[in-house]
């Protein structure tokens, strides 16, 4: 089987003109093809069009806008023979049997030989899809179900067929795996899968169940939310999101699809909630609103939830119940509370546990293949298994007895321990036949997670930890509440270098949370500036910046890691690392003028190191002062780690990772690769245009001002900016040293800092989430 150079996606729909995108994201050419349509150059309206709703979308099925020049748009009546030179082509059209198996006898005579089709489906049987086919088109046919958005949800269920060949399952799911950052999980050809078995199951059982309560949609999303480890938008929210006119669709297939005495279809309802609100246009965020809307009252956006008995609508108001607050730790407390809440989640999820419990292996061989798909699938932070562990199994299955209720197999064989364990420092599994595997861990593939199983760390404090990765290799990885940066994080960089420089030979900062860094702990810098210690929150900065100067200077590479969000301190540790191996979602920012602040711990000087002293970027120190002013002006976090490349927040030797489970061994790689012979940065110095362009920013900034644009507090800190970028009051022909920078950081940082509009600032983002525009 050759490699995957050139792909096709038949069906422009949202999932498959975001397929299309995500190859393109990869790096490869596609082509996008649909239904042809009537009217003189209208042939390929339907290709055309999906690219261009692609390129207004947020969030962005494209990780940099020019990945669409890599997509071809055609049409399927005059564009299949242009298929003859592709290697995989993706069939994502309408759910009809006849009109997919119409399409693959006309691939059969076209495609290469060794070219692969595989079909999006999740509901029709692969055996069906493959009606009339020769051997030789079957043995390089599969099912491959991407998860909308494809660009952002991980999972990939693959299904094989008899014919298939290994050869070809293999470089598909190789491909997959390295080139579209997907976890893939080998699934049986069942209906629904994994993930949308056992998915559409909960999301039917607790739209069911919530209308024979009076549980509002708030309750019911919180206690499905967090406590369970899932995304906090829950049921309605979720089902907002995927539109209320798809469930009934949905719900339908997968009714026609399972056995009679499946619980899916015993438990099956079409609420008459549902049908009223689908009838009048509320299907969700698509539509009108669906179980959450937005309504208008004086003048300001209001958001609505609907009231379940009555389908009337008024202001949404956060949850309160007793089991929420006493379970918000404590799953087994929360289930067992006894409250309104407490009985309606025992209810639901012990339905979704239990049945997720009885298909295996009729959906899939093992355990980790149902959790990992779970989580990839559907967000949830832990899968089915893992959530029962966490309750405990024999807990659960006696209260299971106690209410009469049919006790599946798995749940009978775990007895008394876990459906996970550790053993000889390794995460074992439970099998179907009631003994333990250790999970496999694919080539290249390195979690700090399994790490921490079989040893301690080298040092560690509340924020903090150092870690031996092998070969050499240490890793600091932060853990403070959404990994934000504090004095402690600064001492454990600090003695990580001196531990690192005697027994190591390089550094990797990374962790697994979902985001690498949110910044510097706000909370905590608001909480001193309201007691006015002043020369404590300049403390604070002088260390932050003398502690990535030290990591910069360190006798030995530093690769940064990160995944997620790295925004504000998050982003400058970054910027004083040697290189970076950045995952693909990375979200990198300098946003600190948000809270009427500027990057203080040399995230300037970094930035005009890579825009000035860079002699690709044509245009002078002018130009060059300008972008720096107008990336960290703006707040600008950039969409991909491709994005932040090209805006040089990553540079030309850094890497990028697409699949999240192999970032750690790739920035581990890269560190052993700077070690031979490896040298500290020496000091730069920085040419900057001085008076002329800090006049030039602030009249910009001035003008965006009187359009509305930006508010005139942010012309004072934006004035700010432009001294530092300009190089202060300095001569225009004197070049300017970090420290000088690094000074003239500290100076803006704490002047700000003393200015009520920016505690105000600060204040209001803690309190709301969002920037206050004073």
């Amino acid at each position: 089987m050759q490699e995957i150079k050139r792909a096709a996606v038949i069906g422009a729909g949202v999932m498959g003109s975001g397929i299309a995108a995500h190859f393109a994201n990869a790096g490869i050419p596609v082509i996008l093809l649909d239904i042809p349509q009537s009217g003189f150059g209208k042939k390929n309206a339907l290709a055309e069009g999906a690219i261009e709703k692609m390129l207004k979308a947020d969030p962005a099925p494209f990780m940099l806008k020019k990945n669409a020049d890599l997509i071809t748009p055609g049409n399927t009546e005059g564009d299949l023979e242009k298929l003859k030179d592709v290697d995989w082509i993706v069939e994502a059209v309408v759910e009809k049997l006849e009109i997919k198996q119409d399409l693959y006898a006309k691939l059969e005579k076209i495609k290469k030989k060794d070219a692969v089709v595989s079909s999006n489906t999740s509901t029709i049987p692969l055996a069906k899809l493959l009606e009339g086919r020769t051997k030789e088109f079957q043995s390089t046919f599969m099912i491959t179900h991407f998860f909308n958005p494809p660009r952002y949800m991980r999972l990939l269920e693959v299904v094989k067929g008899p014919e298939t060949r290994e050869d070809v399952y293999q470089a598909i799911t190789h491909f997959a795996d390295f080139n579209l950052g997907k976890g893939v999980v080998e699934t049986h050809d069942t209906p629904g899968f994994i993930a949308n078995r056992i998915g559409v199951y909960w999301l039917q059982t607790a739209l069911v169940e919530s209308l024979k309560t009076d549980l509002s949609v708030e309750e019911v999303d919180a206690l499905f939310g967090k406590p369970m480890g899932i995304p906090k938008m829950g049921v309605f929210g979720l089902l907002d999101l995927v539109g209320l006119d798809l469930i009934p669709l949905i719900g339908g297939i997968m009714k026609a699809s399972l056995p009679k005495d499946d619980p899916y279809c015993l438990g099956y309802e079409e609420p008459e909630l549902l049908k009223k609100m689908i009838s009048e246009g509320y299907t969700g965020r698509k539509g009108k609103g669906g179980f959450y809307r937005l309504a208008e009252s004086n003048g300001k956006k209001v958001k609505e939830s609907i009231n379940l008995k009555t389908g009337e609508y008024s202001a949404s108001k956060k949850a309160f119940l007793a089991s929420l607050n006493t379970g918000k730790n404590d799953l087994k407390k929360l289930l067992s509370f006894g409250d309104k809440g407490g009985d309606f989640a025992w209810k639901v999820l012990s339905k979704v546990l239990t049945y997720a419990a009885s298909l295996v292996p009729e959906i899939a061989d093992d355990i980790v293949a149902i959790d990992t798909a779970m989580r990839l699938g559907y967000n949830w932070k832990m899968g089915p298994f893992e959530i029962l562990d966490k309750i405990g199994p024999s807990w659960f299955r006696e209260k299971l007895q106690s209410e009469r209720i049919s006790i599946p197999s798995l749940l009978e064989k775990v007895g008394e321990g876990t459906f996970y364990k550790i053993q000889d420092n390794k995460v074992h599994y439970l099998t179907t036949k009631g003994i333990y595997q250790p999970i496999a861990r694919k080539a290249g593939e390195l979690f700090l997670s399994d790490i921490k199983l079989a040893s301690k760390p080298v040092a560690k404090n509340s924020s903090a930890s150092l870690w031996d990765i092998g070969d050499g290799v240490a890793c600091l990885e932060f853990h403070t509440k959404m990994n934000a940066l504090d004095p402690e994080i600064m001492k454990m960089i600090q003695k990580s270098i001196e531990i690192v420089q005697k027994d190591y030979k390089a550094l990797v900062v990374y962790n697994e949370a979902s985001h690498f860094s949110a910044g510097a702990n706000i909370g905590l810098a608001l909480f001193v500036a309201n007691l006015a210690l002043w020369n404590l929150l300049e403390d604070i900065v002088k260390e932050g910046q003398s502690t990535y100067q030290s990591l910069k200077k360190a006798p030995f590479p530093v690769v940064g890691a990160p995944s997620g969000m790295a925004l504000g301190g998050g982003c400058e540790i970054l910027l004083h690392c040697d290189a970076i191996q950045a995952h693909a979602e990375s979200y990198i920012g300098l946003v600190e003028v948000g809270v009427g602040l500027i990057p203080a711990w040399g995230g300037c000087k970094e930035m005009l190191s890579r825009w000035v002293n860079n002699s690709k970027r044509p245009g002078g120190s002018m130009v060059a002062v300008g972008k720096v002013f107008e990336l960290i002006g703006t707040a600008h976090v950039n969409k991909s780690a491709f994005e932040a490349k090209e805006n040089l927040y990553l540079r030309s030797n850094d890497e990028i990772t697409m699949n999240r489970d192999r970032l750690l061994f790739d920035a581990k790689q890269k560190a052993l690769k700077l070690v031979p012979n490896y040298k500290a940065p020496e000091d730069e110095s920085f040419s900057l245009p001085g008076s002329v362009a800090r006049v030039a920013m602030s009249m910009a900034v001035k003008g965006f001002v009187k359009i509305g644009k930006a508010s005139p507090y942010d012309e004072v800190v934006a004035k700010k900016l432009a001294n530092i970028l300009s190089g202060g009051d300095t001569d225009i022909t004197d070049d300017q040293t970090s420290e000088h920078i690094l000074k003239l950081e500290r100076e803006a940082f704490m002047e700000l800092l003393k200015n009520p509009k920016t505690l105000a600032r600060m204040e209001h983002i803690l309190e709301t989430g969002k920037p206050l525009r004073n």
